[in-house]
């Protein structure tokens, strides 16, 4: 799971496996699979960032086919 901010400050915690897109507008809209959808104060970057950590921290690093 990696955090994210939602917009009243508080921390959410998301599973990043499940994330469908990211659409910046002026807010991050996070959609997920099942078509939920939270929108963020984190910029596009950091959640990538924290995806990228999260994977590499439980050893799904390569590219997946």
């Amino acid at each position: 799971m990696i955090p994210v901010t939602k917009l009243d400050g508080s921390t959410y915690w998301i599973n990043p496996h499940m994330i469908e897109s990211m659409e910046q507008n002026p807010d991050l809209t996070v959609t997920f699979f099942s078509g939920k959808k939270i929108v963020v104060k984190d910029k596009p970057q950091e959640v990538i960032d924290r995806i990228v950590s999260y994977r590499k921290q439980i050893g799904i690093n390569a590219i997946e086919i």
